[in-house]
């Protein structure tokens, strides 16, 4: 059921995917404007991951602690402060500013994710609902590429302008219209029990436990958890590493412009959309556990990236559609069997440490991705390639180790 929480959130990462949409094909060719190079562009994605890192995590604690709202206003706000500061930048430094001021308060996504969890009843529902932001995110990128390629036309900065407003717009959205669904958050309405908040969180005693690396380590500590954040890691690394590089590498190999990578962005976005707002609740999850869709699309999602490695236009189109088939999915169901195996009262913090293992990955991916581009425009593709491999490896040994366990008691 669609009803009108859903909708408002829907709406609210739908807007910030247009901005993520409308970007990434264009980046690139402004970011070239400037001098730079391509390790330069890849280092603005990474730049933005880092800063993240230390941010999602503690904005996922406060968000469990004083309420999913008003981080995600301040999260949502901040990205239109930084895509402004980048797109009114006049040198090179002031474009690192920018990404700096977004990662700094980077948790749309996590903190949309938690909002979510709260109002689900069932583990399915929760995947269902999950795969909402992945629909979002899935129809920003029809949309998005499509605008950036226009609105590119005006002039170079113009695409990062008109996000910074929709930024705005959102958040000024958000105060109006998105309600509060965390029940520790519900239960601080008067002006004293505020007041309160606002001294526990300047406390003493309060500061050690907004370390942002404090969520990372006790999650890591949990070994039911770490298999699955290794796994979400390569994931993200993978992903990551062909997002920065594909705009670079079409340029390099088939002499195609800002406008394929449109295109290329919106048949990602239709596959988004039709597998995670469709298919994965009337389809995937029917036939399919979690655990077995995990398993086996992880291996395609490698295969998907070695055929885009491949320098024939015909056979990185397939590779792609191939790999943003898993992808989508993917990203669902991972994300899905780590909050299945977590209290439902840290669920913020948990989406804040996943937010912060995707940063990582987003740190080494651009910057790993980035130094290969210069070997072969085709080396970040074969090393996604080999991380999906990975990631497919530390599901299946475990389930030959538990097999040879249990021939051994027969």
């Amino acid at each position: 059921m669609f009803d009108k929480q859903k909708a408002i959130i829907f709406f609210t990462v739908l807007v910030d995917a247009i901005g993520i949409g409308i970007i990434i094909p264009v980046l690139p060719f402004y970011v070239a404007s400037f001098g730079a190079s391509a390790f330069m562009v890849t280092s603005l994605f990474a730049i933005f991951s880092f800063c993240s890192f230390f941010s999602s995590p503690l904005l996922g604690v406060l968000s469990d602690k004083y309420g999913r709202r008003p981080v995600l206003i301040v999260s949502i706000f901040s990205t239109s402060l930084g895509w402004f500061v980048f797109a009114g930048a006049f040198h090179s430094i002031f474009l690192f500013v920018g990404r700096i001021i977004d990662g700094a308060a980077a948790g749309n996504f996590s903190t949309a994710q938690s909002y979510l969890i709260d109002i689900s009843k069932t583990p399915k529902e929760k995947t269902h609902n999950i795969g909402l932001i992945g629909a979002a995110f899935g129809l920003g990128f029809i949309l998005g590429p499509m605008l950036g390629g226009f609105l590119s036309s005006v002039s170079p900065s113009f695409p990062f302008w008109f996000v910074g407003f929709l930024a705005f717009f959102n958040g000024a959205l958000a105060i109006f219209l998105i309600p509060e669904t965390n029940p520790v958050a519900l239960d601080r309405k008067n002006k004293k029990i505020k007041k309160e908040i606002f001294k526990e969180i300047f406390s003493k005693e309060s500061l050690p436990s907004f370390n942002p690396l404090l969520p990372v380590i006790r999650a890591f500590k949990k070994k039911l958890l770490r298999k699955n954040f290794a796994i979400w890691f390569l994931f993200n690394l993978a992903t990551v590493s062909m997002q920065v590089t594909l705009a670079l590498y079409v340029g390099a190999v088939f002499g195609l412009g800002s406008v394929f990578v449109g295109v290329a962005m919106a048949i990602i976005g239709i596959i988004i959309v039709l597998n995670q707002a469709a298919f994965l609740k009337h389809f995937w999850l029917r036939y399919f556990t979690e655990k077995d869709l995990e398993l086996y699309l992880l291996f395609f999602f490698g295969i998907g990236f070695l055929f885009m490695a491949l320098p024939q236009l015909p056979f990185f189109i397939i590779g792609l559609i191939a790999m943003t088939f898993a992808q989508s999915v993917l990203r669902v169901v991972i994300t899905s069997n780590i909050s299945n195996k977590e209290k439902d009262d840290n669920q913020g913090e948990l989406m804040g440490v996943m937010s912060s293992i995707g940063a990582v990955a987003s740190i080494v991916g651009p910057l790993i991705a980035g130094a290969l581009f210069y070997i072969s425009p085709n080396c970040p593709f074969f090393m996604s390639a080999i991380f999906g491999f990975l990631s497919f490896l530390f599901l299946i040994l475990p389930l030959k180790q538990n097999l040879k366990k249990q021939l051994i008691k027969v």
